[in-house]
């Protein structure tokens, strides 16, 4: 039997509660379909927001939501998406399917999302294609509330007060789609154009994401830091409050990725084992940021991340819709519990895209909706949200897999909510037996346990015919200890225990 030892009184971070954020990129039909089909479609909608989506990201407590992108950011000038649609400019999304973007959802729209779900907003600029003026501009035409060209023209599209902005990135994946930069080359333009983010309202202040490395690029961020910290006070930590990370889990590798609903025991053990390589990037650029910041005032902000495998077949290729399955479900439990037990260093992460792309918590057919199993496990997972990440250890633990690909049986984090709840995800990854497991606080006896669970055959997923066949269900193979609580977990599946 193997023992998961919590010490509920060895407190170690706080879990952000932007470590569950998502990311909506104008890619495919994340944004169009997914998102906003217009005030005027016969899909039920708040000002063109459906309220299907809405209701159910809400549901699973949303954060934070990024926006515009991803590469399409770079190439995205804000002013073609504000005042009277019809007028509004169009463009080919060269990135993404070559599509034309008619710019009907623009700032307003997005705020109007965000308020909607009640969520904070973290908007991409544009390095790659734009200028210091366009990016000072939009700042100003979002949050400056006197008297200025840019607030008279928000007051004239029909916004009289400003809104307001939680995080502003500094351009995006500049290393590649952003510009193709040299680290040190993108140091020097993000300490130029961040200088012009202005902080209108001191009383809630814009926090600044630098773009940082893809996967394992440590050159990247070694020379993103070494440029941005240098000949800088001190307190200014390189002029940012994050530095962003981008990592996705594509187990054939990035030419075939591999199919996202038909694989075999191998390929779903190999996914595994990469989407455990997120916790060596993260102290691995970890250790590089602590040289620059020992303590700790910049954080990691994983701001893509996620499963990307080949696409649907029939849709259109630079669309990137993927089916999502039980698969997904650990792959986003055991990387939800990583970040938990990172929260010292990473302090946003924005699963990718949120609906009708790649690992996404929804998707949308017409006036249909379904919510994937990465859903599930984001709403199972809610309650780490704003808590205090304690210590906890697995002892007794098995290798299982295959003769390459081989992970722990289990993984887990533990946190205490404000109200003293103590909430323990554990991800069980093996497909072929059950696992016990003894569950040992340090000083706590439980009085009361409430227990769900996800599970279902590896490649199980739901569709539009078959809506529930992966859910959430109470789960009730546990019994309550003198020191904790003992379980049996079945085969592939994710747990979430609340005890008081």
């Amino acid at each position: 039997m193997a023992k998961l030892v919590i010490n509920e009184n060895h407190e170690l971070g706080h879990i952000n509660p932007e470590i569950y954020g998502h990311f909506s990129e104008h890619l495919g039909r994340c944004i169009y379909e997914g998102l906003y089909v217009g005030e005027n479609s016969d899909i039920p909608n708040t000002n063109g927001m459906r309220n299907d989506v809405v209701e159910a990201l809400k549901e699973m407590k949303i954060p934070v939501l990024r926006w515009p992108g991803g590469c399409f950011a770079d190439e995205y000038h804000w002013k073609d998406g504000i005042g009277p649609k019809e007028n509004r400019k169009k463009m080919i999304n060269t990135h993404w399917g070559g599509v034309t973007e008619d710019n009907s959802f623009g700032t307003h729209e997005y705020f109007e999302l965000c308020r909607q779900l009640g969520c904070k907003t973290y908007i991409n600029g544009n390095v790659g294609s734009g200028s210091v003026r366009e990016m000072s501009e939009w700042i100003e035409y979002m949050t400056f509330s006197g008297v200025s060209p840019m607030a008279e023209l928000r007051k004239k599209n029909g916004h009289e007060e400003p809104w307001k902005v939680d995080y502003f990135g500094v351009g995006n994946e500049n290393w590649g789609c952003g510009g193709n930069m040299t680290p040190s080359y993108y140091g020097d333009l993000y300490r130029r154009y961040q200088t012009y983010v202005r902080n209108y309202h001191q009383d809630h202040p814009i926090k600044k994401i630098c773009c940082g490395a893809n996967v394992d690029d440590y050159h990247w961020t070694k020379g993103v830091l070494n440029q941005t910290f240098d000949h800088t006070p001190e307190n200014f930590h390189g002029f940012m409050d994050g530095l962003s990370l981008h990592y996705y889990v594509h187990p054939n590798g990035w030419e075939h990725k591999g199919s996202a609903t038909d694989f075999d025991v191998d390929t779903y053990y190999k996914t595994l084992v990469k989407a455990e390589y997120i916790e060596d990037l993260i102290k691995g650029h970890g250790t590089i940021m602590d040289e620059y910041d020992p303590e700790k005032k910049v954080g990691m902000i994983v701001d893509e991340w996620g499963c990307w495998f080949d696409v649907e077949p029939g849709t259109n290729p630079g669309f990137l819709y993927q089916q999502n399955t039980m698969r997904d479900a650990l792959v986003a439990g055991v990387s939800l519990n990583i970040f938990n037990k990172h929260c010292d260093r990473v302090k946003m992460a924005n699963i990718a895209q949120m609906v009708n792309v790649l690992q996404s918590v929804i998707l949308t057919e017409g006036k249909k909706m379904v919510l994937t199993p990465t859903y599930h496990v984001f709403k199972m997972y809610r309650n780490h949200q704003d808590a205090t990440l304690v210590d906890s250890h697995l002892e007794g633990t098995k290798v299982v897999g295959t003769e390459d690909n081989q992970v722990e049986n289990l993984q887990e984090s533990v946190s205490v909510a404000k109200d003293g709840t103590k909430t323990i995800t554990i991800s069980h990854l093996d497909l072929e037996s059950s696992a016990s497991v003894e569950v040992q606080f340090a000083d706590m006896k439980p009085s009361t346990l409430e227990a769900t669970i996800l599970t279902e055959a590896m490649g199980s997923y739901n569709d539009f015919d078959d809506p529930d066949k992966v859910k959430e269900v109470a789960f009730t193979d546990y019994k309550i200890t003198d020191k904790g609580f003992s379980c049996t977990l079945p085969p592939c599946s994710v747990v979430l225990f609340k005890v008081r």
